[in-house]
């Protein structure tokens, strides 16, 4: 049997990963706003006041999104 875990990523971590800024995240979240981008990984409720992302999500993301580099 296999165990697979599941990490939570907080903003911080989330902007390490992806290399964007907290207002470009929040842009591409927000439906209403010119810059959304339907394929960004939603954010989980992990409290009242608090949210995070699924790593293997923002990673799958990152993967679609900047292919290999080829010589």
């Amino acid at each position: 049997m296999t165990v697979q875990s599941v990490k939570i990523l907080r903003m911080r971590d989330v902007m390490l990963k992806t290399g964007l800024g907290r207002a470009t995240i929040y842009d591409w979240l927000n439906p209403k706003s010119p810059r959304y981008d339907a394929t960004f990984p939603k954010q989980r409720r992990l409290g009242m006041q608090s949210v995070g992302w699924l790593e293997s999500e923002i990673d799958q993301w990152v993967l679609e999104r900047c292919p290999p580099v080829t010589p």
